[in-house]
């Protein structure tokens, strides 16, 4: 979202003028569903998933889908049916989503509040109000959540105050503590250090709106204290962090893998290895991977990149895939039928935990509606179906 930022936030000031933030005044979306050509299989405990789309920044268009696996019906907009009393909808642009036990959680970034909903029927349960919050991760030891959040307003400020990260109660849905960590942190993995028997949290710092004076830094959290403990030097402009090579037990992961940015001029975008034990980078790999989902089945990462240059004013878009283990890249296209030439803006990706299906979004142009594309685990198109504008966020949700 920082390349997007650049190009949105003058017209995000202009629009607030004459928008004075009041979701209310745009026209409630319908529901439309979409019979989907999928085969019947055996997804066994799964039922379906939630797309969250952003909506362009100002737009006050953030929407929920919901594709039905066990009907093969796609579902456009299903907050707005099942939340009528919720005028104003989910709000200005939807930056992630997850299930933790029965509850639903949407990140709504610029509207600076996380939209808390029944798991199964996605109607309203709460709201959590935290200021330009960007991920949210989940504790299953304590049941506790975990969001990210900016906290500055959105704009480019040198002067900007460091992010933090707030603790949430997700019985009562209030914040209980928060951390002080790098500038505009973004995403976070949970580890539990059995040699010092306690849990870390690790969060990766992007620094995105002190350009070009990017933060480098991984922060290390403390959660029995809940105090930054120290960073990790990594690379400038991070963003994704997730759990690496598993340990052999599988109790948990050696190693994190993180996402770099770059300036998008002539420091480019690449993937580092960090070893837990040691908190060092272990291992890069010269690939520019903008979003990427884990099958710890197969120790197989599918990954995309939108790599955008401002000195050629041009983005480069590959896909592919890595072995977690070995670090090597292992396919330079996990597309085989050639159809990612129809794809103009990757957006977001899935692996389907059943059968292995690869569900890649589109964004197009970012203001109209975007799809989504099945592929099975063979690279072929199965089907597509429309989104709503910006698609970018999967959480699948499983019967119990």
């Amino acid at each position: 979202m920082i390349r997007r930022l650049t190009h949105t936030i003058a017209l995000l000031l202009i629009c607030s003028l004459t928008l004075v933030g009041c979701r209310g005044e745009y026209e409630i979306l319908p529901v439309v569903s979409n019979e989907l050509n999928i085969p019947h299989e055996d997804y066994k405990n799964l039922r379906g998933f939630y797309l969250l789309n952003e909506g362009n920044m100002g737009s006050n268009k953030a929407t929920l889908d919901y594709c039905d696996l066990s009907t093969g019906v796609y579902h456009r907009n299903v907050y707005a049916e099942a939340n009528p009393h919720m005028v104003k909808e989910l709000g200005d642009v939807g930056n992630d989503i997850g299930i933790f036990g029965s509850k639903l959680y949407a990140v709504i970034n610029v509207s600076n509040f996380i939209e808390v909903m029944d798991a199964r029927t996605a109607r309203h349960i709460g709201m959590i109000k935290i200021p330009n919050v960007r991920y949210i991760i989940f504790n299953e030891a304590n049941g506790k959540a975990y969001a990210s959040s900016y906290v500055a307003p959105v704009k480019f400020d040198q002067n900007a105050r460091v992010g933090y990260v707030a603790e949430i109660d997700t019985t009562t849905l209030e914040v209980t503590r928060t951390c002080n960590v790098g500038y505009q942190p973004e995403e976070m993995v949970i580890w539990y250090d059995r040699k010092e028997n306690r849990q870390k949290l690790y969060v990766a710092n992007s620094g995105g709106y002190m350009f070009p004076n990017y933060d480098h830094t991984i922060s290390v959290i403390d959660l029995n204290t809940f105090t930054q403990e120290r960073k990790i030097d990594v690379d400038i402009n991070l963003h994704r962090l997730r759990k690496g090579k598993l340990s052999e037990d599988s109790n948990g992961p050696q190693e994190l893998i993180v996402t770099s940015r770059g300036d998008y001029y002539d420091h480019p975008s690449r993937l580092f290895f960090i070893d837990l034990k040691t908190d060092q980078v272990i291992d890069t790999l010269s690939k520019a991977v903008t979003n990427l989902y884990i099958d710890y089945e197969t120790d197989k990462a599918y990954f995309y990149a939108v790599d955008w240059s401002y000195n050629t004013q041009q983005n480069t878009i590959t896909y592919g895939t890595f072995d977690i283990r070995t670090h090597e890249l292992t396919s330079t296209n996990f597309i085989k039928d050639h159809t990612e030439e129809d794809i103009r803006i990757p957006y977001g990706i899935a692996v389907n935990p059943i059968n292995k299906d690869i569900y890649i979004t589109d964004a197009l142009d970012y203001v109209t509606p975007g799809d989504l594309r099945c592929y099975g685990k063979d690279g072929y198109l199965k089907w597509k179906t429309d989104t709503g504008d910006i698609p970018g966020h999967f959480a699948f949700l499983y019967h119990k």
